[in-house]
């Protein structure tokens, strides 16, 4: 089991709940929920015993735990994970920078108010990029949501108006909380799956939403790109990868897919890059236009 297949389970049992209300019997619901919560206190209580015996044994197993991504889950749910919100905040945008390439030269974390939002702060961006505001805001958002589903919105501050946002992005659908779709698809939220990254040093065009996406994989590192050449039009997968350099089979032109699809001849423009994240059952690109608030 994947983190996404348990928060689809526990997304079951809030449809449950929901069809129970929705039949107007206050009894039987006020008896659901009563039976879901004594489920959930004993495997909470069972949880926490875990924690107590492994702490006793050998604390190098509760990390070990927390770092699982299914018991992880299950220990901030239940208020049982070693590591409090902001370190869990920071970690996730530690993860999250290398994905970024260029988009965001620095990322601030202010902290979790009192509502629950979480507040950061992105110095830099990729200039002229139409999709380096998208790309930065859902990146992130997705990152702090995953590893702190405590808080309630993410507050982003910084991000270079290339294309109009909202600064107070409101938590909706985001990969892993709504039914998986098979690779390829493209899920409600917008998010599109696969399976995994091309072998290190290699790139894949993948169909994604009747689109073309330029997958490349950099020593384990996954970015992704509208598969079309800004200068002649032309598909990238044939082109040769050189280091961080992805070359244009056609026209020639170099590209820098670490630093956000930037043209080595500035005249011949950048790639529209794509947000794209492990989500634990393989990997997510977010499609531009497509993704629901």
């Amino acid at each position: 089991m994947n983190r996404r297949e348990l928060q689809n389970q526990s997304q079951q049992v809030e449809e449950v709940l929901d069809e129970f209300a929705q039949a107007g019997d206050e009894v039987t619901l006020e008896r659901a929920e009563r039976l879901v919560r004594s489920v959930m206190g004993l495997y909470a209580s069972g949880l926490a015993r875990v924690v107590e015996v492994a702490e006793e044994r050998d604390p190098a197993l509760v990390r070990a735990l927390a770092d699982d991504e299914v018991v992880g889950s299950l220990l901030v749910l239940h208020d049982l994970h070693p590591d409090d919100v902001d370190t869990r905040v920071q970690a996730a945008l530690d993860r999250v920078r290398p994905y970024l390439g260029s988009h965001a030269g620095g990322i601030e974390y202010l902290g979790v108010d009192q509502e629950g939002v979480a507040h950061l702060t992105l110095q830099g961006s990729c200039h002229g990029c139409p999709s380096s505001s998208v790309t930065v805001t859902m990146a992130v958002e997705g990152a702090v949501l995953e590893a702190a589903p405590e808080v309630t919105a993410v507050d982003v501050v910084g991000v270079v108006a290339d294309a109009p946002s909202s600064p107070l992005l409101q938590i909706g659908l985001r990969p892993g909380l709504e039914p998986a779709a098979p690779a390829g698809e493209v899920e409600e939220s917008g998010w599109a799956r696969l399976d995994g990254l091309p072998t290190p040093g290699t790139t894949v065009s993948e169909r994604l939403g009747g689109e073309r996406v330029l997958v490349v994989n950099l020593g384990g590192a996954g970015y992704a790109y509208r598969d079309t050449c800004p200068r002649c039009s032309g598909s990238l997968v044939r082109g040769r990868l050189d280091g961080d350099v992805v070359e244009c089979p056609s026209c020639r032109a170099g590209y820098d897919v670490r630093l956000a699809g930037r043209g080595l001849d500035p005249r011949t423009g950048h790639l529209s890059p794509l947000p794209m994240l492990p989500d634990g059952a393989g990997w997510t690109v977010a499609l531009p236009g497509r993704v629901t608030a």
